[in-house]
């Protein structure tokens, strides 16, 4: 009887690297392939896609045949540019990779170069490129020429792979082999078959031009604490996933990477959440980045002044402030790990999350407080916003973790409506801005005084997830970080010990532990676990604040990227890069190196 044929096991989401142009990212795993990238945008359809499905999905595979080499891979100093070696008996090899950056005229079309280059020895160097358009849906055809391969597909620019080889035809891909000795060089770029192709003279100097560029933009970072390679390499995460023509920023580069093995939380993250735009805001400013958060500052200022006559926001635009596309589910791709569905699109734009204008109003105020004013037109938009909070902020909802199960009252939504109107009150006040003081004012204290009268359980002696309930939730962790709160209030201090019994697993912090609508078990996540070191750090548990950050820390893959959860052995597990992550991650660091640094004054501050 014959074996059954296993199924090809996707690479794990840590064994990679990111590359990208501020248009889109493309991840490199740790032998050489790229099996992720949507093309040529991040919102774009997917042409390699096996890191969903390794049959169906497509994939760049660059390598030599070095089977017992040692493994390496690292970023070069201070970019997102990608090293990866292969240290072997006889020889060894090196890849870089890299997504070539807009020049002074803005010019940049999508393109990947990848230039192979012997070290040591001789090697032989093995190339595939499978790309498959349209999630891998839609049919194409591959034409060879001298020095290049076209792969083609109706309804999608063509793509062009060319390099110093002969290529060979294999179906619906192309592969090639050469040898390399001592000191030779080969590069390969795949770009759009429209564009003029490069010579090795102009590569390289391309090659450097982006080092160039993401080094220089390191070197405006005003951050010179603790950990500072950690807090460096969040920046150019944040920095990769930054759309440079319309600034803002994508939650994670993935669509579909599971929150937990085998199971249905597998969420597309390539669109724009107004709840990260606080967090991304405060980042930016603090680590000096002002130009890349007024960017974003008035992106989402955009977002308000167009929210309507009742000031209703999305929870999630596209890049360019539309609305994303709806939910689907691609049927023909197994999945990670066979965790199904896969989805792109995300349904939950229609959920009421009320915290969004909390986080909405936060990044206007400090935009506000620390850079340019706001405009007319923009705060016209913001008071439909908070008249919007004023009437509806009493009302239930999804909340910050997108539940689908019934709506519910939930503490932290409450919170961020407070937030909401307090920063508009706030921003009125310093700018001098006509408002409705009275009413706004009423309001604020109003959500106050509901907070503590409904959410705080003397059963329980904590702060609780929603009206009612007797459960924590980790977001409440945010209840000092926006200032609702005292750090070291005795009733905080309760909710934040009740946190660290129940939600925290060795510096693993769970969302919550309640039903949700959903299937299956999540992992720990990864931002609430640096919310819970700044909230330690604010208490005054400095110590025991900067060993859970050091344990955090290590729970990083071996380029310090981090995916939004982590599961019980401490793997990352959910899309890849996450943004949400490494705000936190900054945020964590800044405050924790202040303390630790004993520096309390003239520095910025929220």
């Amino acid at each position: 009887m014959a074996l059954p044929v296993s199924k090809p096991i996707p690479r794990p989401i840590a064994d990679h690297g990111a590359i990208g142009n501020l248009s889109t990212t493309a991840l490199v795993a740790t032998d050489g392939t790229i099996d992720f990238l949507c093309w040529p945008c991040f919102d774009s359809p997917g042409i390699f896609s096996a890191l969903l499905d390794p049959e169906k999905g497509g994939a760049f595979e660059l390598a030599p045949d070095l089977p017992e080499a040692r493994r390496i891979q690292m970023y070069l100093p201070d970019t997102n540019v990608l090293l990866t070696r292969w240290l072997g008996k006889d020889a060894s090899v090196e890849i870089v990779d890299m997504m070539p950056m807009p020049q002074s005229d803005g010019a940049c079309p999508t393109r990947i170069v990848r230039q192979v280059r012997a070290t040591r020895g001789e090697a032989r160097i093995l190339l595939r490129c499978a790309p498959r358009f349209d999630y891998g849906r839609a049919p194409m055809s591959v034409t060879l020429k001298d020095d290049c391969a076209i792969f083609s597909s109706k309804g999608h620019p063509s793509l062009r792979l060319s390099g110093p080889v002969k290529f060979t035809r294999d179906q619906r891909d192309v592969t090639a082999a050469l040898i390399l000795r001592h000191g030779e060089t080969a590069d390969f770029v795949l770009e759009e078959n429209d564009v003029p192709m490069l010579s090795s003279h102009e590569l390289h100097e391309l090659a450097r031009y982006t080092i160039r560029y993401w080094q220089d933009w390191v070197s405006r970072s005003t951050y010179k604490g603790h950990w500072r390679d950690a807090v460096t390499r969040s920046a150019l995460v944040l920095k990769l996933l930054t759309s440079i023509r319309h600034g803002s920023m994508v939650a994670a580069a993935t669509y579909g990477l599971p929150e937990a093995e085998g199971g249905e939380r597998n969420w597309d993250y390539r669109a724009i959440w107004i709840r990260d735009a606080s967090f991304t805001v405060y980042a930016l400013m603090r680590l000096g980045y002002h130009t890349e958060a007024s960017a974003f500052y008035r992106w989402l200022s955009e977002r308000a002044a167009k929210s309507g006559k009742r000031g209703a926001l999305r929870v999630m635009y596209a890049l360019d402030g539309s609305l994303p596309k709806k939910e689907t589910v691609l049927e023909h791709f197994d999945g990670y790990g066979g965790a199904v569905p896969v989805r792109i699109g995300n349904d939950a734009i229609d959920q009421i999350q009320l915290d969004i204008y909390g986080e909405l109003l936060d990044s206007i105020y400090l935009s506000n407080k620390y850079g340019e004013a706001i405009s007319h037109e923009d705060w016209a938009g913001v008071c439909r916003v908070v008249d919007h909070v004023c009437r509806d902020w009493n009302k239930p909802d999804a909340g910050i973790w997108e539940i689908r199960s019934k709506p519910r009252h939930h503490l932290h939504s409450r919170l961020m409506c407070w937030v909401a109107v307090d920063r508009a009150i706030r921003l009125a006040s310093k700018r001098s801005l006509a408002a409705p003081f009275t009413t706004w004012i009423k309001v604020r204290n109003a959500i106050h005084d509901d907070i503590w009268r409904n959410f705080w359980n003397e059963d329980v002696g904590h702060f609780v997830q929603s009206k009612g309930s007797t459960e924590l939730d980790a977001a409440l962790l945010l209840m000092p970080l926006v200032r609702f709160v005292s750090a070291t209030d005795p009733k905080w201090l309760a909710t934040l010990d009740a946190i660290g019994e129940q939600l925290c697993d060795d510096g693993l912090v769970y969302r919550y532990k309640t039903e949700d609508g959903l299937e299956g078990e999540e992992g720990a996540f990864a931002a609430c676990s640096f919310w819970y070191v700044e909230c330690l750090a604010r208490a005054g548990r400095v110590d025991e604040a900067r060993l859970i950050f050091e344990k955090v820390l290590h729970y990083a893959n071996h380029l310090h990227l981090y995916s939004e959860e982590f599961d019980t052995h401490g793997r990352l597990v959910g899309n890849f890069p996450q943004a949400f992550t490494h705000l936190a991650l900054i945020s964590a660091a800044y405050y924790l190196d202040r303390q630790l640094s004993g520096q309390r004054k003239g520095e910025w501050q929220a």
